[in-house]
């Protein structure tokens, strides 16, 4: 496997990861149970748009991006909207929306960011260690 291919499978895992991890806790904090059955069914739309959004946004060409993280978390919240109310019959209540925002945001973009940033430090101490 390719180094970009390796990348772009470490980073739809981690994407997929943070829409499970919001399900996860969204679940546990609302006493909704931990059953695989329930967690997928509440994962479905929003890991329909993050396909959607990855699809659109081509996030395979960019995966460690953080324009990527800005460009698939939009459409990701959109999408997994629209399906969890059209499809799945699911309300969307406005505090639902602004927690989903934010949770999805800061993980879309915070590991990107975490990992340019650890990226950065392996590099200057790879510089570092050549130089002495």
């Amino acid at each position: 496997m390719t180094t970009q291919r390796r990348l772009a499978a470490y980073a739809l895992g981690l994407d997929v990861l943070s829409v499970m991890v919001f399900v996860a806790v969204g679940r546990r904090s609302h006493e909704e149970g931990s059953a695989v059955a329930g967690v997928l069914e509440t994962a479905a739309p929003f890991l329909i748009g993050l396909g959607a959004a990855w699809l659109i946004v081509r996030a395979w060409r960019w995966p460690m991006a953080l324009l990527t993280g800005l460009g698939i978390w939009p459409i990701t919240l959109l999408v997994g909207m629209m399906c969890r109310n059209l499809i799945f019959g699911r309300d969307t209540p406005a505090s639902f929306v602004i927690v989903a925002t934010i949770f999805l945001g800061l993980c879309f973009v915070g590991w990107r960011m975490a990992a340019r940033v650890l990226a950065r430090r392996r590099q200057s101490s790879a510089l570092t260690a050549r130089r002495a």
